[in-house]
């Protein structure tokens, strides 16, 4: 299902946050946002998940305004892994992951053998079955990340909403995540901090600066010497990766403007 934000604005407590974004999402494919703190990525992808009301312009799943899809089919549509996504109760790590199929039951309804399924498919998935008895806040932050994208697959949903998933995350999990977005056959709009990550996972890139998108495209058309020093102020070698093509940046540490 394609997904696109149209001229999307939001204005909170006097302050432009977002500014006339417009981005497409299309079909299956991982459309990445990036840029540096406070440049508007987590409000613009609040809009989509339905935190956040927009001040001004449209977010369209396929040809219908999300605002006028009744919450439990957005629900059902669209799942969110968020960066405040926390767990305040110590559900087990089993019972965490199941909450993804709440859009789809009824009151207390029980999950059938096909749910129980698919519910321990995404924590093979992700690599937590072996934690599936464990309270989640006995886990690390890491393998909270993975339970929060566990829960989120579970519920089935066609558009996938991502703000910075490899918080956390070991180099091994980073892959293996990102790796897992790209076969997943969904629609799936995610919020990356690591360019070089985002360059090999992301089909195309959203750069955002002070809340306006600054440049779209392919990682290798977008991601230049020029952009990199403009948007987040450093310098940076950009070469491609010696076994994919895929852009990578190289830095120094004294590389900040």
């Amino acid at each position: 299902m394609d997904l696109e934000l149209d001229e999307l604005s939001v204005v909170m407590d006097g302050r432009s946050l977002v500014r006339g974004l417009s981005l497409e999402v299309p079909d299956g494919q991982v459309v990445g946002l990036v840029g540096p703190n406070g440049s508007g990525k987590s409000t613009a992808l609040r809009c989509v998940y339905r935190a956040l009301r927009p001040s001004s312009g449209t977010v369209w799943v396929g040809e219908q305004d999300l605002t006028r899809l009744p919450m439990r089919r957005s629900a059902q549509t669209i799942a969110a892994m968020t960066q405040d996504g926390g767990i305040d109760f110590d559900f087990t790590v089993e019972e965490v992951v199941a909450l993804g199929r709440a859009p789809h039951l009824r009151g207390n309804q029980a999950l059938s053998g096909r749910e129980r399924d698919l519910c321990e498919r995404a924590m093979d998935q992700l690599d937590i079955r072996h934690l599936a008895h464990r309270g989640v806040l006995t886990l690390s932050g890491g393998e909270r990340q993975r339970v929060l994208l566990a829960r989120a697959l579970v519920q089935e949903p066609e558009i996938l909403v991502l703000d910075e998933p490899t918080n956390h995350l070991d180099v091994r999990h980073q892959v293996d995540l990102l790796s897992l977005l790209r076969g997943a056959g969904l629609t799936v709009l995610v919020v990356l901090h690591d360019l070089n990550l985002a360059a090999a996972a992301c089909d195309r890139l959203g750069v955002l600066s002070q809340g306006r998108l600054v440049a779209s495209g392919a990682p290798v058309d977008v991601l230049t010497t020029q952009l990199v020093g403009d948007v987040f102020g450093v310098t940076a070698s950009v070469v491609p990766h010696p076994l994919t093509g895929d852009p990578q940046l190289l830095y120094s540490l004294n590389s900040a403007r």
